[in-house]
């Protein structure tokens, strides 16, 4: 590999490396802070918040890795170009393909990543966070419990509870029962505790009083002692059914013919990895084709960043476009085919100079 291949690649790769990282970080930490509160009042170990936020990461990683690459493409390439660094090569010889291939190299590296989070990461991680979830919610049901609000696990069934200590002990609590409206059930118990039976969780309530209505009557039973078996409303994470998004590749495929969402699903994770080439090669059409200027290719920077949040803009809309209009789909495609092609064109047959000979600059 030739010395500027090298040198090119290494001041590309790093760049998005870091660009990559920061901005996952950000949006990593906005996602995290929905969990703090289930370490800080509701009891969930530091441990699990780590495991369930990191299986953020490949879903974040497939949005970021093309913007991040572009992003690195323009600092680079614009620095370059400021400090006269392109010039030198394209004076000894290098033609614009050869200008444009480190970019082009790191591109199809970023693109093999972002299909290896695509086909298996990412529906993997996402299957592994809803498990998770099942999980926490089949034995550390307490977690979900939020004092001071009336909380509804599912259809039918709410629960307040006033106040919970740090063993998970919970006092002033109301459950309202309407599985049944034609039997509504509320108690209401001074405490209580969410334990795992044998069967699922198990409400085990104390000094309270059970109402029922049946039949236009209400009956009323105190009570010292009482379980309420809730397992009803959680499910096994091997027996759940599986969201498009935890969805391998083949399996989403299986189910197109008669789901739109599997169908949209699948292609858009085809597509999405191309726009990693896609931006890259619009990065460098507006970067080198026209004359070098000292003072700053700030005009074109606004471009390709215009352009750039356009075409991922465009990209998102028409996956959510194609869910239910499946003639969207070719469109899929389409689109980050004519860029891909309308760069290289830009690129390659363009008659006009990249960067003007020593003495022509403006």
């Amino acid at each position: 590999m030739p010395t500027y291949v090298r040198y090119l690649i290494q001041h590309l790769a790093w760049p998005t490396l870091l660009i990559t990282g920061s901005l996952t970080c950000i949006i990593w930490l906005t996602q995290a802070l929905r969990f703090i509160d289930f370490i800080v009042n509701r009891g969930l170990s530091v441990g699990d918040f780590v495991y369930i936020t990191s299986l953020l990461f490949p879903s974040l990683l497939t949005l970021l890795v093309p913007v991040s690459l572009f992003i690195a493409i323009v600092f680079t390439y614009n620095k370059l170009l400021g400090d006269s660094e392109l010039t030198v090569l394209r004076a000894v010889g290098l033609s614009r393909w050869q200008l444009t291939k480190p970019a082009l190299i790191v591109a199809a590296g970023t693109t093999l990543f972002c299909y290896f989070l695509t086909l298996y990461l990412m529906p993997l991680a996402n299957r592994q966070f809803n498990d998770m979830r099942a999980f926490l919610r089949d034995n550390y049901t307490s977690v979900l419990l939020q004092e001071e609000v009336f909380n509804t696990p599912v259809d039918g069934l709410t629960i307040f509870v006033r106040e919970r200590d740090k063993e998970g002990n919970l006092s002033g609590i109301l459950v309202h029962d309407n599985r049944n409206p034609d039997d509504p059930i509320t108690m209401m118990a001074e405490q209580g505790k969410l334990m795992q039976g044998e069967r699922g969780p198990q409400f085990y309530l104390e000094q309270g009083i059970r109402q029922e209505r049946r039949q236009h009557r209400v009956s009323w039973l105190n009570f010292d002692n009482y379980t309420l078996d809730i397992s009803f409303y959680t499910k096994i994470a091997d027996a759940r059914e599986r969201d498009e998004d935890e969805k391998y590749l083949g399996e989403l495929l299986s189910d197109s013919s008669d789901n739109p969402q599997a169908r949209a699903e699948a292609h858009q994770r085809i597509v999405w990895p191309l726009y990693n080439i896609a931006l890259a090669l619009m990065a460098l059409a507006i970067l080198l084709n026209g004359e070098f200027n000292r003072r700053g290719q700030w005009k074109r920077i606004i471009a390709a960043s215009a352009g750039s949040l356009l075409v991922a803009l465009t990209g998102i809309g028409l996956r959510n476009l194609a869910v239910n209009n499946p003639m969207m789909i070719p469109l899929l495609y389409l689109t980050v085919t004519a860029i891909i092609f309308g760069a290289l064109f830009s690129l390659f047959a363009s008659r006009q100079r990249t960067i003007p000979p020593h003495g022509e600059f403006q």
